[in-house]
Formats: C-alpha cells, sequence, structure tokens
C-alpha cells in the first residue's frame, strides 16, 4: 500500500519527462513540448491542465497510440477511458519545452515504468530524441549562481564559450552565427548577428539550448540556438515583485597593468558601476479557463563609472529606462488557442565624459556627453489549431524592433584620432566616440507549421519567411568627417593605396571618411518537410530536408545577392538498443546554411563611401576645447593617391562588385552519441562531434581581371565573393575604361596582380580557401533534484582550426560581420592554418545545488577553460610589397626593396596559449512563507576567487614591417572582478 502511495505521489509531482515503451518519436515544435504514448487500442485519452482549465481528447488508433502536439509547457492530468469508463488512475505530468512526454498510460502506474525519486519523476534518457539539447527551468537557475540573461543560461551548456564583441561561441563558431527565439519570434541581431533582444530573467519560465542536430525548422544558423518561452497567467491571480541589487560596495577592485616603463596600458581600478532593478508582476484569469494574462514591468537604474584605459578620462553613465512585457492566452475551445505577445526592450545610456587625475583620483571638467540608444518593441501573434486527431497547425506572425544610435555633444564639432602606436589605441581628440549612428532595425516575421500523424510516421513540414529591413545613417564625427589614425611604418614600405613612404619617416596618418545612409531589405524564406520514422519499437529514424533562399537588397530597393535552391538534408537515428528506455545510441548528420547580415546590403550596395588618405605624420599639436587640452595629428606630404576603392559614395554597377554566382556559407555536421542511467538518480553521456564551415561570403580586392592592356590587367577593386572559389564579375574586357562584360575568375589562383620591385607586372596571386573544421568529445554526468541536492558536470575535449573564425573575426578585433580583413589581400591566410580564435582545448563546467533544510540551500558553479591561443602576426609578405596583416614577419633587410627583404612564416598559434581561467560563483537562498506569501532571498556572489586573469592579448607582433609592435601580447581583455548580488522577491 504504501508503494502504490509513492508512486502516485511521484506521478502527481512529476517534474521531468517520463519515459516509456512506446512507439512514437519525441519531438515537439520551438514554443511548447508535446505528449505521447500507448495505451488499448481504441481508447480515448483526455489531457486536462487544472491550471488553465485547457482539455482535449483524442483516440487511439488501432496500435493503441495517441499523440498531443503543440502543448502549452506546463503541468498536466492524463486520463484514458474507454466506452465512457477510465482506464487506470490518472497521471500528472510535466510538458517541457521542445521535447516530449512520454506515457505508457498501461504502465503508468507501475514502478518499473518509471524513476521516482522523493516527490518527482526524475528526467530519464529520451530514447526517441536525436538532438543534443539543455533544458533549464527558471526553478533551477533560482538554485544556483547564474547570470541573469539568456546568454548565461547558454554557457552552461557543453561546448559553449563566452566570444569577443559580447557574443557567444557554440562549437567553435564565431558569435556572429546563433539564432535566439522568445515565444517562436526570432529576436536575433540581423544586422551584425551579434546580440539580440534583451528580456528580463523573470519574463522567462524555460529555456532550451540547443548546440547540434536540431531540427530542420530551425535553420540559419552554423552556430546554435536559444530557444526561450515566457510566463503565461492561469486560473489563479497571482502578483509579486522581485529586486535584484548589485551594488558597486560589494564589487572587488580591477587591477591596473603598465608596460615596461610603469606606464599603465590599462587602467580598471576605478570601474565599478551600481544596478537596481525592481520588477512587478500580475497575472490571472480575464475569463476563467478561457482568457489569461501575464504583465509586468521592471524598473531599471544602471550607472556604470569607468576610466579610458589611460585613466585620464573619467566615463559617469546612467540608463533608467524600464521594460514592459505582457502575454494574453485564448483558450477560444479545445481546438483552437490564441496566444499573443508584447515587450519592449528600448534602453537609452546617457554617459558623461571628464578630464580626470588617476594619481590624484580627481574628477575634472565634463569635457562630453554620448547617447547610446537600442532595443525596441516587438511583438508576436501565434494559433494553433488542432484541426484533427492526427493533424494540427501552428502559425505566427511577429515584428522584432532594435535602434541602433550612437552620438555625442562633441560630434559636430570634433574630429576622432586615434594614436594606434600606444597601446589601448587610445582616443587623444575631443570626440570618444568613433562614429555617429542613427539606425533601425525591424523584422516582419512570419511562419506556418504542420504536424500529420500516419501510421507509423510523424510528419512535420511548414513554411517561414522573414523581411529583414534596416534603416541606417552613419559617419564619422567632426567638421571634416574623418578619422585620424597615426601608425607606425618604416620608409619604403607600401601602403594600402599603393602609396611608398618616403624615406626618414617613421610614421603616417590615415585619413578615413566613411559614410552612408538609406534603407536596405533582406527577405529570408524556408520551405521544410521532415518524416520521423518508428521502425521498430527501439528504433526511430529522422529524415528532414529544408529548403532556403536568401534575397539581399541594394538601397534602391532591387535584388543585388540572391541564394536560392539551398538544400539541408538532416538525418539522425535514435536506438534504444536494451529496449528498456534507460540507454540509447543516437546520432544525425545535417547540414545549416546562415544568410548574409544586412550590414553587407548597407555598406555594399548603399551609395557608401569610404576614402582613405594617407599622410606623413609631422608630429602631434596640442589644441584647448572646453578648457581641456587635446591632440591632433599634424598632416605632411600626401602619400599616394586617395583610395575609395572600398566605395566611393555612389550607387555603382554591383555586377562589378558582387560574384553573380556567389555561394552560400553552409557547415556540415557529424554528431554520434551515447546516454544511459546508472541508477534512478544519475544518468551520464558522452558526443562525439565534427563540424565542417564551407565557404566564406567577404570582400575581396580583385586588382587584375586577368585582361592585359598595355602589358598589365585590369583592377575591378573590392567585390562580394567566395575567396579561393571562381567568382563571375562585370569589368571591361576590352580595355576601353567602360564595364562591358563578365569575366570568370578563379580566385584560387588569379585575381591579385603581382609586381617586381621595379613595378613590372609579373602574374597573378590567388587566395587560399576558408577553412574551419571543430572536433570535439562531451562527457556529461547529471544527478537530478530530488528536493535535496542535484549535480551536473561535464568535460570537453574540442580542437577548432583552420584559417578562418566565420563572419566575424576576433583575430584583428574587426567587428565588420562578413566584411573582415580575412580575406582583402591574398597574404593574410596564406599559410595560415592553425588553432583559431575560439578554441579551447580543455573545458570543464560544473553545477550544484543542496538544501540544508526546508528554508536555507547553497549553490554554487564553477566554469574552468584553457586559454585561447596567441598569435604573431606580421605586416608584410614575402611575394610583394603591400603593408598589411599576414602571417610573416620580417627578420632582416626590412627598409631595403620588399624582393631583397627577409621573412619568417609564424603560423596560428605561434605565440602559444593564454592560461587557464577559472570562474568560481556560489549562493545561498532563503525561503519561507507567510500565509499566502511567499519569500525568497538569494545572495551570489560571482567569481569567487577574485580570478582577474587575461583573457585576450595583442596579437600583432608588428605594428610596420620590420617594426617590433611594443604591445605585443598585452592583454586586451581580462576576467570581470568579483562582484556580489542580492536577490529579494516577493509573490502572493
Amino acid at each position: 500500500m504504501k508503494g502504490k502511495t509513492l508512486v502516485r505521489t511521484g506521478l502527481s509531482m512529476a517534474m521531468g519527462i517520463c519515459l516509456a515503451s512506446m512507439a512514437l518519436p519525441a519531438l515537439a515544435a520551438n514554443t511548447d513540448g508535446s505528449l505521447a504514448g500507448r495505451v488499448d487500442a481504441g481508447a480515448e485519452v483526455t489531457v486536462h491542465n487544472p491550471e488553465t482549465g485547457f482539455t482535449r481528447t483524442v483516440r487511439a488508433d488501432a496500435d493503441g497510440n495517441y499523440r498531443f502536439p503543440f502543448l502549452p509547457i506546463g503541468t498536466y492530468k492524463l486520463q484514458a477511458s474507454k466506452g465512457g469508463a477510465p482506464v487506470g488512475e490518472a497521471v500528472e505530468v510535466v510538458v517541457s519545452l521542445g521535447n516530449e512526454a512520454n506515457i505508457n498510460l498501461g504502465d503508468a502506474t507501475n514502478l518499473g515504468a518509471v524513476q521516482v525519486i522523493g516527490s518527482r519523476v526524475i528526467t530519464p534518457v529520451d530514447v526517441r530524441s536525436t538532438e543534443s539539447a539543455t533544458n533549464v527551468t527558471k526553478a533551477e537557475l533560482e538554485r544556483v549562481p547564474v547570470g541573469r540573461d539568456a546568454q548565461s543560461v547558454a554557457l552552461l551548456a557543453p561546448g559553449v564559450i563566452q566570444g569577443q564583441y559580447g557574443g557567444a561561441s557554440f562549437g567553435g563558431s564565431s558569435v556572429s552565427e546563433n539564432a535566439v527565439y522568445i515565444n517562436g519570434l526570432n529576436v536575433t541581431d540581423f544586422y551584425k548577428r551579434v546580440g539580440f533582444s534583451s528580456v528580463p530573467f523573470g519574463f522567462f519560465k524555460e529555456f532550451q539550448v540547443k548546440t547540434g542536430g536540431y531540427s530542420v525548422e530551425f535553420g540559419r544558423t552554423t552556430g546554435g540556438v536559444i530557444n526561450a518561452v515566457t510566463q503565461s497567467g492561469t486560473n489563479e491571480f497571482k502578483f509579486g515583485t522581485e529586486l535584484v541589487w548589485e551594488p558597486s560596495s560589494l564589487q572587488s577592485e580591477g587591477k591596473n597593468h603598465y608596460d615596461a616603463d610603469g606606464n599603465p596600458y590599462r587602467v580598471a581600478s576605478r570601474d565599478q558601476y551600481d544596478r537596481t532593478n525592481l520588477n512587478v508582476y500580475a497575472s490571472g484569469p480575464i475569463v476563467k479557463d478561457k482568457l489569461f494574462f501575464y504583465a509586468m514591468y521592471e524598473f531599471r537604474d544602471y550607472r556604470p563609472e569607468s576610466t579610458n584605459d589611460a585613466g585620464s578620462t573619467f566615463f559617469k553613465g546612467k540608463s533608467d529606462k524600464g521594460f514592459w512585457g505582457t502575454k494574453l492566452d485564448w483558450q477560444i475551445n479545445d481546438s483552437h488557442l490564441l496566444e499573443f505577445l508584447a515587450f519592449s526592450d528600448k534602453n537609452e545610456t546617457t554617459t558623461d565624459n571628464y578630464r580626470y587625475d588617476f594619481a590624484a583620483g580627481q574628477r575634472g571638467t565634463r569635457t562630453n556627453t554620448q547617447f547610446s540608444e537600442g532595443g525596441g518593441v516587438n511583438w508576436a501573434l501565434t494559433y494553433t489549431g488542432y484541426l484533427t486527431d492526427t493533424f494540427s497547425v501552428k502559425a505566427l506572425y511577429g515584428e522584432n524592433k532594435r535602434d541602433r544610435i550612437q552620438t555625442s555633444v562633441n560630434d559636430v564639432q570634433c574630429d576622432a584620432v586615434q594614436d594606434r602606436r600606444r597601446a589601448g589605441l587610445p582616443q587623444i581628440g575631443c570626440v570618444s566616440s568613433a562614429q555617429i549612428e542613427k539606425g533601425q532595425d525591424q523584422r516582419e516575421a512570419a511562419r506556418l507549421d504542420f504536424e500529420w500523424q500516419v501510421g507509423d510516421h510523424l510528419l512535420r513540414f511548414g513554411l517561414d519567411r522573414e523581411v529583414n529591413t534596416s534603416d541606417n545613417e552613419s559617419f564619422y564625427p567632426g567638421p571634416t568627417r574623418r578619422y585620424y589614425q597615426i601608425y607606425p611604418t618604416l620608409p619604403g614600405t607600401r601602403l594600402e593605396n599603393g602609396g611608398i613612404v618616403p624615406a626618414g619617416v617613421n610614421a603616417y596618418v590615415r585619413a578615413r571618411q566613411q559614410e552612408v545612409s538609406g534603407s536596405f531589405e533582406s527577405i529570408n524564406s524556408a520551405y521544410y518537410i521532415e518524416d520521423n520514422w518508428q521502425v521498430t519499437p527501439n528504433l526511430m529514424l529522422n529524415a528532414g530536408l529544408r529548403l532556403e533562399a536568401f534575397d539581399n537588397k541594394n538601397g534602391e530597393g532591387n535584388t543585388y545577392i540572391k541564394i536560392d535552391d539551398m538544400l539541408a538534408p538532416r538525418l539522425g537515428f535514435s536506438w534504444d538498443f536494451r529496449g528498456d528506455g534507460r540507454s540509447k545510441l543516437f546520432g544525425n548528420v545535417g547540414r545549416y546554411f546562415l544568410p548574409i547580415v544586412n550590414q553587407i546590403n548597407v555598406k555594399q550596395a548603399g551609395a557608401f563611401l569610404d576614402e582613405r588618405t594617407f599622410y606623413v605624420f609631422n608630429g602631434l599639436e596640442s589644441f584647448q576645447y572646453n578648457g581641456a587640452t587635446y591632440q591632433r595629428p599634424v598632416l605632411g606630404a600626401q602619400i599616394g593617391p586617395v583610395d575609395n576603392s572600398q566605395g566611393d559614395g555612389t550607387v555603382g554597377d554591383l555586377r562589378s562588385e558582387v560574384d553573380a554566382d556567389i555561394d552560400p556559407v553552409y557547415q556540415d555536421e557529424l554528431i554520434l552519441g551515447f546516454q544511459s542511467m546508472l541508477d534512478e538518480t544519475w544518468s551520464w553521456g558522452v558526443r562525439g562531434i565534427y563540424r565542417r564551415l564551407h565557404n566564406a561570403i567577404d570582400d575581396m580586392n580583385l586588382t587584375s581581371n586577368g585582361i592585359l592592356c598595355g602589358g598589365e590587367p585590369g583592377s575591378i577593386g573590392y567585390i562580394m565573393g567566395n575567396p579561393g572559389k571562381t567568382a563571375t564579375v562585370y569589368t571591361d574586357t576590352n580595355c576601353d575604361g567602360v564595364n562591358d562584360g563578365y569575366v570568370n575568375i578563379d580566385t584560387s589562383r588569379a585575381g591579385w596582380a603581382l609586381y617586381d620591385a621595379d613595378g613590372n607586372y609579373v602574374g597573378d596571386r590567388g587566395w587560399v580557401k576558408p577553412k574551419r573544421t571543430y572536433r570535439a568529445l562531451e562527457f556529461m554526468l547529471d544527478r537530478a533534484w530530488d528536493d535535496k541536492w542535484a549535480f551536473n558536470a561535464s568535460y570537453t575535449w574540442s580542437k577548432s582550426e583552420g584559417n578562418a573564425e566565420g563572419p566575424s573575426n576576433s583575430d584583428f578585433g574587426f567587428d565588420n560581420t562578413g566584411r573582415t580583413e580575412s580575406f582583402d589581400d591574398p597574404f593574410v591566410n596564406l599559410n595560415g592554418d592553425g588553432p583559431l580564435p575560439n578554441d579551447r582545448r580543455h573545458q570543464i563546467k560544473l553545477r550544484g545545488a543542496y538544501a540544508i533544510d526546508d528554508h536555507w540551500s547553497i549553490g554554487a558553479t564553477l566554469n574552468a577553460q584553457s586559454g585561447r591561443p596567441i598569435n604573431a602576426f606580421g605586416k608584410g609578405n614575402p611575394f610583394d610589397g603591400t603593408s598589411y596583416h599576414s602571417f610573416y614577419v620580417c627578420v632582416s633587410n626590412c627598409q631595403a626593396d620588399f624582393d631583397q627583404r627577409v621573412y619568417q612564416l609564424r603560423r596560428r598559434g605561434s605565440g602559444g596559449d593564454l592560461p587557464w581561467t577559472f570562474d568560481v560563483g556560489a549562493s545561498v537562498t532563503y525561503q519561507r512563507s507567510f500565509g499566502a506569501a511567499d519569500l525568497r532571498v538569494k545572495f551570489a556572489v560571482y567569481n569567487l576567487f577574485n580570478q582577474q586573469r587575461v583573457m585576450e592579448v595583442d596579437d600583432e607582433f608588428e605594428s610596420g614591417i620590420g617594426v617590433r609592435n611594443e604591445f605585443y601580447r598585452f592583454g586586451t581583455g581580462y576576467q570581470s572582478p568579483r562582484y556580489a548580488q542580492l536577490t529579494v522577491s516577493l509573490d502572493f
């Protein structure tokens, strides 16, 4: 009797996916879950959510299979009946995001079919899934110290690391290859694909992090997917508040770093912030069992303070714009559901700039005020229809908006000046920002998804379409709208524009004017179909096909890059080889395509001006502005011609700027894994992963069209194409100075004109093909929460290598996605194979929680990883006289003609690796109920041991040909200092 009670208690408190023997695949959509299993043939199965009153009934087929697709996540009661009489007892089960709960009602009350621990059913091995995904609920995250944002949750998953530019790297990918969804709405930044819409932690209900092998309904990513759903209302009125406080008094001081002469190159000891977020929420029924609401408003007050790297300028910021969000759910009847999501993550930051005496710790006069705006209003309307017992549909339409605004008070009167001879690349003029930007990005998204059960086959098919529009205006500040950058050099060096540095000159100034405005659009569309065939009760095969198309348009609304008929096949299997639902062998292979960011439309297909003029540097002159002293360069003689090869301010003939047969960027992935239950609480798994990136779409400077006119070839200029592949470009074919026909240029062998030291054309050179491979072994160990303790551990061995990080390039700190410096000329990546920037050979992640008693609990996390590789970039090459990035370092005769210089090859990673980093978090939580009120207080400390190790360094061995960069290997990024966070929530 006691055993039966324990079983019923465990089932009624189910907090995971119950798995029993059944003959249906475990699949669900990206905004909900599903429920399936077996019962007596012909029996009726009813699912009921007591919190919302939602009820739906289906009839099992002749083999006893039943299925409920597109179920909103939550806790359900499941009851079978036959001839109007109940069959067995009602079962409670939790349906989680993106997963399928599998219940064999015939055995649901048998201890051999489920694992009951304390008051819950644990999550066993899902023998019907072929994905690599990590599900985390808000309740789980509240038990451990985890940053309160979606990306921090993603970093818990194996193989995910913090990348540069504020993004995350999944499986060796660059930070611009991921996708983020909230309630099915794609909220990924499509301008650069770095970042996504920001939603308060309390507004979320559950997260799913997909690191590989995901279904064909997901696309436009060669990295990973963060999938999240928000809170919803129920029949019970609820309200509450949560305060999150991060005071500067609980932050450790950042470390300062000095060069060999004792001069600071990175001052961080004055960097701190105060952050206070207070949210209030309410939820409940508008019409009981029919219409529900959830609404939240979050008051925000963020006040950062910092200095520049030299400690000469003090920045004091303020951001206090609040967030609002709401969710409405209408259960029209048991066959039709409608839900509406809306939120605003608009934020505004004002930063005052002051002169600063670092030694005295005194702030002087205000010198500038900067303004930035981001985020926007987002909404989505979703319909779910259960048209028959075996055929269902889901439809979504929504909009996602993001502002991109950067301005300052000094923009009109102050030119930007940067001295690149110094560490930290300090701005020495009277303006802190390098570019004024006024832009807005808007996505219009629509998708339609179907599920159709036909015997042993579950067919899933659908389509989706996004129209992504970027309104953009950007230019450099100041009266001249030019950005002045001072570089060290040597006499005789050939600059980017072909000019030769005169004798006696050791530094030059590059004056760059870059501006563009207009409205630019991209249309991304896809169709998909997938068959999930239950071949035997223990073997499931998954076969899918996704057909994609990308259409990028210029500033006049005309197509200039169109790539269609992209077929992305995916095939997977899951084998429950023991037939006991406790172990599985699984695998999948698939292809994934990546769209072209809108930034390319703006800079390649707009009236883009990128004019660069080079001058002899004749020293610095001081000047006064607003009572403060600044510096600007004294321009000497111009070196070489004005270079506007990357944009002359007009919308040019794009046939000569874009490969007419351009191929897409895509990645192939292979995963083979094993998972098993050790006992009723412990499970473990291992995965082997292989990823290979194919192609790059990047800008290349074609200085040869292969047609000789007067003894040398004509020049085409910068094009968007596939480095190392044949480019079809419109050019001058009869030497009359007018473009009149297409030529095919095999850029693996040609496209770059070579000249000898006397200026004679001697032939062509081509580009190396981009390469990136990722190999990994992931080991995972999990101990399910049983109201007492839980533990999760993973170890990842991986190797990310090749010559191309991806659409984003953190080698040179150049964040123009899709227009990196990696293929500007053929020598940037020549012989550059080796470990890539996101290579972390070893990763160890631990997290756990322990309940001391009914009120007190503790949690801890550890993220330990080996350091990134260090390169030793040179500035020249042994093949011509150009000065640019390369893997060649000049070791002798560096001031002679280029054919007399002696170079040494320094391959990727030749500088060794950075040290391991360790980040430990700890938290203590107190919970107590006072009548109708539930109190929770959590105190968390991040980077407990205050590790501030270097994570990024200056990789440039040379600052000019033969000129040693004195700041080589100096740190450019470090671990954030220790900080603490207090969270107090009260729910009624």
